[in-house]
């Protein structure tokens, strides 16, 4: 590495006067070189300062894209454990009135709580329990197949018209899941279609369980 002195630069400055003076990477200017360009006002770039800067921004920048991953990440959890506590809110109202019906929500509840955690182990193969029906199969289990069948106010004057309603409450907040997350995360990655597809089968899953309190053992899904 050659130093520049200030000699040097008095020499080169008496031969051809400039205004700006680039400091090549394999040189290094003396003390007294940086104070004599600096006292005739002269312009100093430096390739390190602009390879530090570009370092610096690009590691900014780093840190700017994995705060807003970890923001995302945040909001994900969060509207997860709001979920898993609407579910338990359910099932705690259908205690009283069905046991083996809150129990078989609970066990989707908890179902649905590997989704929470798929995010950080990137593992969404898991399938839910279901049991496949004239509507519903292999398939088409992961798939946004909408509600089986409108529910209106007359569903509400059925003996079961409470567990009904309260069911169908939980499975239209699972399906504003879907825009949440397509919103946070990038709608063309694989991952994101498959997290999406599992809150289908929670969707799917449930609304087998309200065409079985609606009809038994007969399908109520709409053609």
């Amino acid at each position: 590495m050659r130093f520049i002195t200030e000699e040097d630069l008095r020499e080169l400055f008496r031969k051809e006067p400039f205004t700006t003076y680039k400091i090549e990477a394999d040189k290094r200017l003396t003390p007294g070189g940086r104070q004599f360009l600096r006292d005739r006002g002269i312009n100093i770039i430096d390739d390190d300062s602009c390879i530090k800067k570009s370092t610096e921004g690009a590691k900014k920048q780093s840190k700017d894209i994995e705060a807003m991953h970890n923001w995302k990440k945040k909001m994900f959890y969060c509207r997860m454990k709001s979920m898993e506590a609407l579910f338990l809110m359910t099932a705690e109202e259908l205690l009283s009135r069905d046991v083996f019906l809150a129990q078989r929500l609970i066990d989707l509840s908890k179902q649905f709580s590997t989704i929470k955690n798929a995010l950080e182990e990137k593992d969404t193969t898991t399938t839910f329990f279901y049991k496949e029906c004239s509507g519903i199969n292999i398939d088409n289990f992961s798939d946004n197949l909408d509600d089986c069948f409108e529910i209106t106010e007359f569903h509400i004057q059925l003996k079961n018209g409470r567990e009904i309603i309260i069911l169908h409450r939980l499975r239209c907040a699972l399906r504003e899941l879907e825009p949440f997350i397509l919103e946070l995360f990038d709608s063309e990655n694989e991952f994101c279609k498959e997290i999406i597809g599992k809150v289908n089968q929670s969707i799917n899953a449930l609304s087998q369980i309200i065409c079985s309190i609606v009809g038994g053992k007969i399908c109520q899904r709409k053609n």
